[in-house]
């Protein structure tokens, strides 16, 4: 019976991990993104103080009252400052990407390598959170510069960022974090298993 590869090992239990861990995350995600929210919460007071009148952190979300006004055409002209909502788990899932490699590894230190892991990104968490929190603030207010009290790169700026913190920060990053972590196992293991695997396609006749 053919052995699988540590290279094609590792692959198959990295991916069995994070399935696992992430039915796991699930359920205490609501609490495991606490500091993430809170993070979010004193970015947004320090970085946007002319929008926010106050961030209500929840277990499940996290609320953003602004100062940003728009006109309600069905209460006679009158205008409403608008209030946004975003859950912080649906940006803290790379937790479960980064914990998977880790297990998968099968290291030493691994326990100190996750508490290490788990506050590194917590930053990056709190970026996709703040720009989700501002974006729907920017769609709330139908992408009008004018009551956003704002110029259009600076709207532009938030969009990209948005893109970024959704599609980017939550999958790349938590790679990176384990990468640089466990930097050993990526060299010894890894790129060796990567290397032996190009071998006999080097030495086949051309």
């Amino acid at each position: 019976m053919r052995r699988f590869s540590p290279l094609t090992r590792f692959v198959l239990s990295a991916f069995g991990w994070i399935i696992v861990l992430t039915v796991l995350w699930s359920q205490v995600s609501a609490w495991t993104s606490r500091p993430v929210a809170a993070l979010a919460h004193l970015a947004l007071e320090e970085g946007a103080p002319m929008w926010v009148r106050q961030v209500h952190v929840k277990p499940d979300s996290v609320e953003l009252d602004s100062s940003v006004a728009i006109p309600i055409a069905q209460a006679g002209g009158r205008w409403a400052e608008l209030t946004v909502e975003v859950n912080p788990s649906r940006y803290a899932y790379g937790l479960t990407i980064f914990l998977g490699l880790l297990l998968a590894a099968r290291g030493e230190g691994r326990w100190w390598r996750a508490a290490v892991g788990y506050v590194m990104l917590l930053p990056f968490q709190a970026f996709s959170l703040v720009f989700a929190l501002l974006m729907q603030l920017v769609l709330s207010a139908e992408t009008n510069i004018r009551y956003l009290r704002i110029s259009q790169w600076q709207m532009e700026a938030i969009v990209y960022a948005y893109q970024l913190g959704a599609l980017v920060v939550p999958t790349l990053v938590p790679i990176v974090v384990w990468l640089w972590l466990d930097r050993a196992f990526v060299r010894d293991v890894l790129v060796r298993g990567w290397r032996e695997s190009l071998r006999p396609a080097a030495q086949s006749p051309s």
